[in-house]
């Protein structure tokens, strides 16, 4: 029974050592994704990407890179402070066809390997 006890005890005490400390960045988006459906050319191409940092550090976005020119997306400049939210802007720039793009997020989240997460739009822009 000592032995029992004792061993739980050096599982929960190890299982502490293994939870990671630092910023987290949570996505609001169903799958890091927004879907911009059926949109005509005319339309606003901006979107925004809400996420939150739920980790016990500032959330710093180092860079915000997309797939191609006809994506820009924008990033904070400032830290993301524990509990807070934030957001990424993409802004499409409409031209006619589908949509399928992918944003890819750098910064100090440790719930992601090597801080990096990956953002996509996608839907259709129709010629009217």
């Amino acid at each position: 029974m000592k032995k029992t006890i004792t061993l739980i005890a050096i599982l929960l005490v190890g299982s502490i050592g293994f939870a990671q400390n630092g910023p987290k960045i949570v996505f609001s988006a169903k799958d890091n994704t927004i879907d911009y459906g059926k949109v005509t050319k005319n339309e606003n191409g901006a979107r925004d990407f809400i996420f939150t940092n739920t980790g016990n550090a500032p959330l710093i976005i180092t860079n915000v890179l997309s797939t191609c020119g006809c994506t820009v997306p924008t990033k904070p400049t400032e830290p993301i402070m524990p509990g807070k939210t934030g957001k990424i802007t993409v802004k499409y720039n409409m031209a006619p066809g589908p949509i399928r793009k992918t944003i890819t997020v750098e910064s100090n989240a440790v719930n992601y390997e090597s801080g990096r997460v990956a953002l996509k739009i996608k839907g259709e822009v129709i010629a009217n």
